[in-house]
């Protein structure tokens, strides 16, 4: 046995381990804060990344320290909880333990799953290889460079004119965030950055399957988007599947007819799926690779085993794959277990408080669905969306950085 295992075999209070750094998982360990136990919550990263802003990172507004937070110092505020980076290679729910990367070895009396997901290519041919997806930290970084990159080699060989064509694939709100910024940085920062180029020789393609783009918002809140993206001259390909991606660009197909669009950079922004090695934890799975769970998030099987936010699906009761009902149902999940710790009665199911959804389409433009107020467009939106996700964000020094 491992000297981590007998560290935490020799532990008098129960021990809780929370598998991933995000909002879901930050929301157990915080609602856990008062409880008789002991935290170690894992991730393979040593930060959080605010995901909702990563489109910023990605087209240099923000720097990628704005939206990160290091996880070590919730050990600060928090004197139950430690933090340990790795990578989770198996779980035993026999010997109720986890195995890291490195062999270490981290035993448990509750175990909380809140890993989020990752990109889904939907079995799309070259999307995988030939995409930049916007997820991590990382990713976002890697379009920056790409994105840079491609402008300095345009910048050098200005006077051939050459063509740059940039394509985002899905019409949610990462999509409609992203291809709104690369517009008004292509209108408004690049003919004082890059003087030779001519922005009209830059294409931004937004890609959707459907006829709309942020689909679950009301139509009123849906024209308006498209109209604002059109507005900045994104070149709208809705009711378009995307049949193939290559190393050059983009293969498409409307009504039955296909097209190529040659592009020196694609973001993948079209739907999400669970991390595959999820799939080797021996937990139900349902759509998408979701953890299946109960009205306390419990999973199906397991009595002190838990999955919240992306990563969890309730099959009578599924949720948006937001930050609130991730915060939300961490939450509650630390009411259950503080209860069963103290012999108190069980919560009530868990109940998603949908406070509304917002998306931004550019400077002073954004939409908003609400509870309490009427559907928001424009300015008013864009202020509520900032303070939100200002808000939203963890320590003072990336509020303050973000707000700037």
């Amino acid at each position: 046995m491992s000297s981590e295992a007998s560290s935490q075999s020799a532990r008098k209070r129960p021990h809780v381990v929370v598998i991933g750094g995000g909002f879901a998982g930050l929301g157990v360990v915080r609602g856990l804060k008062k409880a008789d136990v002991d935290i170690t919550l894992i991730d393979r990263h040593t930060y959080n990344t605010f995901q909702p802003l990563l489109y910023q990172v990605a087209t240099a507004t923000l720097n990628p320290g704005d939206v990160t937070w290091f996880l070590r110092a919730i050990q600060g505020k928090q004197k139950n909880v430690r933090f340990a980076r790795g990578t989770v290679l198996s779980v035993d729910h026999e010997k109720q333990s986890v195995l890291l990367d490195g062999n270490v070895t981290v035993e448990y009396d509750y175990l909380v799953v809140a890993t989020g997901v990752t990109a889904n290519y939907f079995g799309i041919p070259g999307a995988a290889e030939n995409t930049y997806p916007l997820y991590r930290r990382s990713q976002a970084l890697k379009i920056r460079d790409k994105l840079f990159a491609k402008l300095e080699d345009a910048a050098i060989n200005a006077a051939e004119t050459p063509e740059l064509r940039i394509v985002v694939v899905g019409a949610g709100p990462t999509g409609v965030e992203t291809a709104g910024a690369l517009a008004e940085m292509r209108n408004h920062d690049l003919p004082v950055t890059y003087p030779e180029l001519d922005p009209s020789h830059i294409t931004i393609s937004l890609v959707e399957m459907s006829p709309n783009v942020l689909g679950p918002f009301h139509a009123d809140l849906r024209d308006y988007a498209r109209k604002a993206l059109e507005k900045r001259g994104v070149d709208l390909r809705l009711e378009t599947a995307v049949k193939e991606v290559r190393p050059d660009g983009v293969v498409v197909e409307k009504n039955g007819n296909q097209e190529f669009l040659e592009s020196e950079l694609v973001v993948w922004a079209s739907g999400v799926t669970v991390h595959e090695s999820v799939g080797t934890w021996g937990l139900p799975q349902g759509r998408g690779g979701r953890i299946e769970v109960d009205e306390h998030q419990r999973v199906h099987g397991f009595d002190n085993v838990f999955a919240i936010g992306d990563v969890s699906v309730n099959p009578d009761a599924a949720l948006p794959q937001l930050a609130q009902p991730a915060l939300q149902g961490g939450k509650h999940v630390a009411k259950v277990i503080g209860a069963e710790l103290t012999g108190k009665e069980t919560p009530k199911a868990f109940h998603y408080s949908d406070k509304g959804t917002m998306a931004t389409i550019g400077r002073n433009s954004a939409i908003a669905q609400i509870s309490g107020l009427p559907r928001l467009k424009g300015f008013p939106a864009w202020a509520i969306w900032v303070a939100v996700h200002v808000a939203q964000l963890l320590g003072n020094r990336n509020r303050f950085a973000t707000m700037t």
